[in-house]
């Protein structure tokens, strides 16, 4: 029998409560061949440990080559500019150094995650092997079925081996159980530490021969400051395979004036943030323009202004605010607002536009908290937002499915390349099953819209929607337009309690879930 893993585990939940209850040898027989039916855990623990050593041996590789890199960069060099865009020696060695580890780590990362599944799967194979031996002990025990009239009466005795095999197979269904639930909880951290890996291996991201490798390491290496540079890098994997991709579809012409831009930009900020833009799906001559209002200004500013979410933690929560306002919602408008936010973080000329208006400038908190309010309720209405109260005095009052989907795919599509799907997620076993596709879309800095849902003490539904934003380790982080984001775990958004990144109205005690998520599909 075969199925996918939560399938499997499901039904060996099932099996393992109805086994201790079953009633007749026959039901008892059939229950057990149920069982035995269920596939074991797949994957070849010989394979997996193979390749984690080929990983570990990479590092080994990694690490000679970080010292002797690293040497270079602390010795010093002379000011020396190379690659297109001007890059300083001294900063190209220093970038050259952070990649060589950044790549060490992802070998020792997925080494890690590889030796860690093997001895995972190596041991639900063996617990799985010892509950069917026990399964088929059990059945040896109970003869042949039952006949019709020999199903009426059960002796002593029989009954006596009835509940002796019952017993024992109740044991065996246990371990198949817990091996199923063991090797799929070992894969799907193994398929999230891989991805997240995989994407932190920003060096070769940018695929484009119009740049040199310097200039290349240079922009996968930039980061805001303010922050822990790995949580606040400017270009995530998307952007950076993106721009790449980009630089290679210019005319050269066009190609020659995107290197312009970016050897007399004033800082790796600026330069980042002009390839950010190139990735957003702008024209040269708007990423021009968009350079002309950037150009100059410090890193401080620019992060303050195209940098709506900044990380200073893995832990916790956080206010994200643009001078001494939140980048938080105006009335039920948490959809577009979630929204608004999630395109500032991938389209840095939008994000300009809220905080600096059409000309960079009217940058005032006053400002930027009317253009903000402006646009959640130009999506409120562009996803055909419901509305209450009287003509004179209309509010926002939510959206439904398909709004949110057509805002995410006009809003979040054109900037990220993918298109938005709405997935209901009612059990824990489905948020289980779309965690990895989670994971694996922010690890690349694609934004995933949620909905999470309670019941206050009148019975009276209510929904809220947020966006989970980025994943490290077993932690989600997540922005809730109230202005914050917060590390959740990831049993915490299997189980459907998502009220840490909201308040306790959307705690399990309040039948507090978390719904739906949108997806992006390739």
């Amino acid at each position: 029998m075969t199925g996918s893993t939560t399938d499997r585990r499901a039904q060996l939940k099932g099996l393992s409560e109805s086994i201790p209850k079953a009633g007749s040898k026959n039901d008892l027989l059939d229950l057990i061949d149920q069982a035995l039916g269920v596939a074991a855990p797949e994957g070849d623990p010989v394979t997996l440990e193979s390749l984690g050593k080929r990983y570990r041996e990479q590092v080994d590789d990694a690490g000679n080559l970080y010292d002797r890199v690293d040497r270079v960069a602390t010795r010093g060099i002379s000011d020396v500019w190379v690659g297109d865009t001007s890059v300083l020696a001294q900063d190209a060695v220093s970038a050259a150094a952070r990649a060589v580890l950044q790549v060490s780590e992802a070998f020792q990362g997925g080494a890690r995650a590889l030796t860690v599944l093997a001895d995972a799967v190596k041991d639900a194979q063996k617990k799985d092997g010892d509950g069917r031996t026990k399964l088929n002990d059990a059945k040896g025990r109970l003869g042949g079925r039952d006949g019709f009239f020999d199903d009426m009466h059960e002796d002593d005795d029989e009954e006596n081996d009835r509940l002796t095999a019952r017993f024992i197979a109740a044991d065996g269904v246990t371990l198949l159980y817990d091996a199923a639930v063991a090797a799929d909880d070992a894969a799907r951290a193994a398929a999230r530490d891989l991805n997240k890996w995989a994407a932190e291996a920003r060096a070769g991201k940018m695929r484009t021969d119009d740049l040199t490798a310097v200039d290349r390491l240079m922009l996968a290496d930039t980061s805001n400051v303010g922050g822990d540079p790995d949580l606040n890098e400017i270009l995530t994997a998307n952007d950076l395979e993106r721009a790449g991709r980009a630089m290679e579809d210019l005319p050269p012409g066009e190609r020659a004036r995107m290197e312009r831009l970016l050897a007399d930009a004033s800082t790796p900020q600026e330069k980042a943030y002009l390839m950010k833009a190139l990735a957003a799906g702008y024209s040269v001559d708007e990423v021009e323009e968009f350079g002309g209002k950037i150009h100059g200004k410090d890193e401080v500013w620019l992060r303050e202004h195209l940098a709506p979410v900044s990380t200073n933690s893995d832990t916790g929560k956080e206010q994200q605010t643009y001078g001494d306002k939140l980048w938080d919602q105006d009335g039920n408008t948490c959809v577009p607002s979630s929204t608004v936010t999630a395109r500032a973080m991938v389209d840095p000329v939008y994000a300009l536009e809220l905080t600096g208006g059409p000309d960079g400038t009217d940058d005032s908190d006053e400002a930027f908290r009317e253009r903000l309010t402006d646009e959640q309720m130009r999506m409120h209405e562009e996803g055909d937002g419901a509305n209450e109260g009287w003509w004179w005095d209309r509010q926002p009052a939510g959206m439904d499915p398909e709004g949110q989907t057509e805002i995410s795919d006009k809003e979040l599509s054109p900037h990220t390349g993918d298109s938005y799907e709405a997935q209901d997620m009612n059990s824990a076993d489905d948020r289980r099953d779309v965690l990895t596709d989670i994971e694996k879309s922010v690890a690349e800095g694609k934004p995933v819209p949620i909905n999470i849902e309670r019941t206050d003490e009148n019975g009276d539904w209510h929904g809220h929607s947020m966006m989970i934003i980025g994943q490290e380790g077993g932690m989600l982080q997540i922005y809730n337009p109230w202005g914050t984001t917060t590390w959740v775990s990831e049993d915490d958004f299997i189980s459907g309690d998502l009220s840490a990144a909201a308040d306790e109205r959307y705690s399990k005690d309040h039948d507090g879930n978390v719904n739906r998520v949108y997806i992006e599909q390739d």
